[in-house]
């Protein structure tokens, strides 16, 4: 007879989580969207250049997208956290859990119907 511990399911909630992650950083998954914050913006774009904005927001999400989890920068095993260099500066990106009015956390993030997940880019320095 196989028991299941807390470890277990913890270890299979991480790797929901993880997976649901991957999609949204891939832009694949419906309850997710991406925000840049306005210092990621201001540090990359030109403000009379609206397509100076569009390709920069998607040289960063190329960035996120490729990213190659290292041994031990991803200690909860969920693939919610990353850090990268672009141009000279160093930005980070997180992935948050909310409920899907977007006014509390999800109750349990591994559920599609309970949570929607918002992957932020930012600047090391607005962290």
């Amino acid at each position: 007879m196989t028991t299941t511990t807390a470890t277990d399911s913890e270890a299979a909630r991480a790797q929901q989580c993880a997976r649901l992650n991957d999609l949204c950083r891939a832009g694949t998954l419906k309850q997710s969207r991406t925000v840049f914050t306005r210092g990621c913006i201001d540090a990359f774009c030109d403000p009379d250049d609206r397509l100076s904005l569009f390709a920069v927001q998607a040289e960063l999400l190329g960035k996120v997208r490729g990213h190659v989890f290292a041994e031990g920068d991803d200690p909860h095993g969920e693939r919610d956290f990353g850090a990268f260099e672009h141009r000279g500066k160093r930005l980070f990106w997180k992935i948050d859990y909310y409920d899907p009015s977007l006014s509390f956390g999800s109750e349990d993030p591994t559920d599609l119907a309970k949570t929607h997940r918002v992957l932020t880019i930012m600047l090391v320095s607005e962290y």
